[in-house]
């Protein structure tokens, strides 16, 4: 049987995969590991969620299996992600969990879970609730039954802390942020204006079913296009649950995650900021990161892809910052986990403190032409350990040199091996890819 629980969560078609019913068993679950590993109070949950329609339903859910298996809830609403995991911290809770899929569209949901002070649950934690959902236990009754309140500030409470983690006043700034109809539709236009910038805010009117529906993080040129049309400095981009933030410059052109993380990287580095002078990035980040940082005297350790591998590596350190090519940045001494609106409120900060335009901030790092090819097989362990595509592999690394990078790896999901390459032209990256590509694929 698969694991439930992902590498972010539970997710799933909400009200088909995801069930009430699995989210109430999920959250009574979480709950009484709680109470098994401490028993001496009464715990209490915070539950938050994006604005997609299922996420009402889920919420009910949730909040009443957390309260049937004795834990008090807080329900602070529409919120991001980044959002529930500090307000965790913030008022003492035992346990965050926040409803939302993310970027995924509209019909999909998910469950994330965070510990007390805001991290994510180990996975060794998520496996013991999951083995306890059909758990038949005597619920508790009359006043041990858990209790509901709302957080009515939690937005306020939020941006609140936003400000003091990047106080770099935004004066003169004009900014253009597409919140995706998401979870920060509230919360990314009031926390630029009160950091003194101009703000047009795009796509900010959700109205439960029109989440990441041709907008936000994933689909730019709405972005693009507004930039330009009000002459904006530079905009700004959140996915479903603003745990990511994607930028574009004045003239619309793109700044990807690994743009972002080598402009604040520079920063913090100038700052004294940057713990060892080190930044965590996944494999599949740009090559064109590493020579920048290696430029730049700034070690870059790798990890695999998937933001959890990140935050291990930033608190295996105790490095100050880390990310993905999505947009997925950690400042580990400000959140928890990804925040979309502190990665801009620091980007942004860095186009004010400077006096320089975004396009310019971000020639720091020039993007090597990447190249990805997902090919089916029968076996994708097999065939990526075969010995025709190892010394095809080698090959080609051989031939790109130190401009190129070849990366292959099985998807942790499917029948599929995902390579990736990278090279001085979008030409010979394409050329090089197929080649590998249909090496992988003759393996039986």
């Amino acid at each position: 049987m698969s694991r439930l629980f992902g590498t972010d969560g539970v997710r799933g078609l909400a009200n088909a995969d995801l069930t009430p019913e699995l989210a109430m068993s999920v959250a009574a679950a979480a709950a009484r590991v709680l109470y098994d590993r401490d028993d001496s109070k009464r715990r209490v949950a915070l539950v938050g969620r994006d604005p997609r329609a299922s996420g009402e339903m889920l919420e009910a859910a949730v909040t009443a299996g957390l309260t049937s298996a004795g834990a008090d809830v807080l329900r602070v609403g529409v919120l991001p992600t980044p959002a529930v995991a500090h307000l965790v911290a913030e008022l003492g809770a035992d346990l965050g969990v926040m409803i939302s899929a993310s970027h995924n569209p509209m019909p999909d949901n998910g469950i994330k879970l965070f510990a007390a002070g805001g991290h994510k649950l180990p996975d060794a934690v998520e496996d013991e609730i999951e083995a306890r959902l059909d758990e038949q236990v005597e619920r508790p009754t009359g006043v041990h039954v858990g209790r509901v309140r709302d957080v009515p500030d939690a937005v306020q409470r939020y941006v609140d802390h936003l400000l003091e983690a990047a106080p770099q006043p935004l004066n003169g700034l004009k900014v253009v942020v597409d919140c995706a109809n998401g979870a920060a539709s509230a919360a990314a236009p009031e926390a630029y204006r009160r950091a003194g910038a101009d703000v047009v805010a795009i796509n900010a009117e959700p109205d439960g079913l029109n989440i990441n529906d041709g907008v936000g993080s994933t689909h730019l040129d709405v972005l693009q296009a507004a930039v330009v049309e009000h002459g904006a400095d530079l905009g700004v981009a959140h996915d479903g649950d603003a745990d990511r933030c994607l930028a574009v410059d004045a003239s619309g052109a793109v700044v990807d995650g690994d743009q972002i993380m080598a402009v604040l990287a520079v920063a913090m580095a100038e700052a004294g900021e940057l713990t060892e002078n080190t930044l965590v990035a996944t494999v599949m980040s740009n090559l064109g990161l590493h020579l920048a940082m290696r430029e730049q005297g700034v070690a870059l350790r790798t990890t695999a892809v998937g933001d959890r591998y990140v935050l291990e590596e930033l608190r295996a350190g105790g490095f100050a910052l880390g990310g993905e090519q999505s947009g997925h940045v950690v400042l580990p001494a400000h959140a928890t986990t990804g925040d979309g609106l502190l990665t801009a409120l620091r980007l942004m900060g860095r186009v004010a403190a400077t006096g320089t335009p975004l396009s310019s901030l971000a020639k720091v790092m020039r993007r090597l032409p990447q190249v990805l090819i997902n090919v089916r097989v029968a076996d994708k362990v097999a065939a990526v350990a075969s010995p025709e595509v190892i010394a095809a592999v080698s090959q080609t690394e051989t031939e790109l040199g130190e401009t190129g990078r070849v990366l292959l790896r099985p998807s942790g999901t499917e029948q599929l091996v995902r390579v990736m390459v990278e090279a001085q032209t979008e030409q010979s990256a394409q050329d090089a890819a197929e080649r590998l590509a249909e090496i992988v694929a003759a393996i039986r």
